[in-house]
C-alpha cells in the first residue's frame, strides 16, 4: 500500500487563519462565519475577486505559521510510519502568489510539514495540476486523498487507485464515485486497521 495524500484543505485546515486575516484586513465583518468558504464567498458577493486572490498569498505565505493541521491527519501519518505503509504528500503548489507581495509559497508549506513533523523525502510540490497527476502515477500510489471531487474525477487520472474524498463540512454528498470521509480517523479506520 501507497498511500498519496493532497496538502491544502486535506491536511492543513485554513478556516480560522483566513478568517483572522480578512477580519483584520477589514475585509469581512467579523460575525462572517469562520470558514474559507464563507470569506471567499462574502468578498466574491461584493465583486472583490483580487482581493480573495491577494488574501490567499497572504494567508498560504506569511501566515502559514498560524495554519492548523485537521484534527487527526497527524496521528494519521504517525499511524502509516507505525504500519510500514508509505505515505506521500503530493500537492499542486504555485511557487508565488497570482497576486500581491512574492511570497515563497512552497517554501512555507515545506516549513510548516517540518514544524508538524511532516517533512521528509516523501513531499512533492508540484506546479501545475497536471505534474500532481504525473507524479502520483510516478510513485505508484494505491491511494489517493484529496478534498477536490473535481480533481479526483479528471479524466487523466492514474487508473487503478483507489480515490478517498475528504470532505469534513459535507460540501459533497453527491460525490457518492468516491470513498467519502468527514474526518482522519476514519480515513484511518479504513486504510490502516487491519
Amino acid at each position: 500500500m501507497l498511500i498519496g495524500v493532497d496538502f491544502d484543505n486535506t491536511i492543513v485546515s485554513y478556516d480560522k487563519v483566513f478568517h483572522q486575516a480578512a477580519v483584520k484586513q477589514g475585509l469581512v465583518p467579523a460575525e462572517t462565519p469562520v470558514v474559507k468558504d464563507a470569506v471567499r464567498d462574502y468578498l466574491r458577493r461584493c465583486g472583490k475577486e483580487d482581493l480573495w486572490t491577494e488574501l490567499q498569498g497572504y494567508v498560504y505565505g506569511a501566515c502559514m505559521a498560524d495554519a492548523a493541521p485537521f484534527p487527526g491527519v497527524v496521528d494519521f501519518f504517525a499511524r502509516c510510519r507505525q504500519r510500514g505503509v508509505a505515505a506521500y504528500i503530493i500537492s499542486h503548489k504555485t511557487r508565488y502568489p497570482f497576486r500581491g507581495r512574492k511570497y515563497d509559497l512552497q517554501e512555507a508549506a515545506r516549513e510548516w510539514l517540518k514544524s508538524k513533523g511532516l517533512d521528509g523525502d516523501h513531499v512533492f510540490l508540484e506546479l501545475t495540476k497536471e505534474a500532481k497527476l504525473k507524479r502520483i502515477g510516478e510513485v505508484g500510489c494505491t491511494h489517493f486523498i484529496d478534498d477536490l471531487p473535481e480533481f479526483l474525477a479528471e479524466s487523466t487520472f492514474p487508473a487503478g487507485i483507489d480515490r478517498i474524498l475528504f470532505d469534513p463540512n459535507n460540501h459533497h454528498p453527491e460525490a457518492r464515485r468516491f470513498h467519502r470521509f468527514a474526518s482522519w480517523q476514519e480515513i484511518g479506520d479504513r486504510l490502516l486497521s487491519s
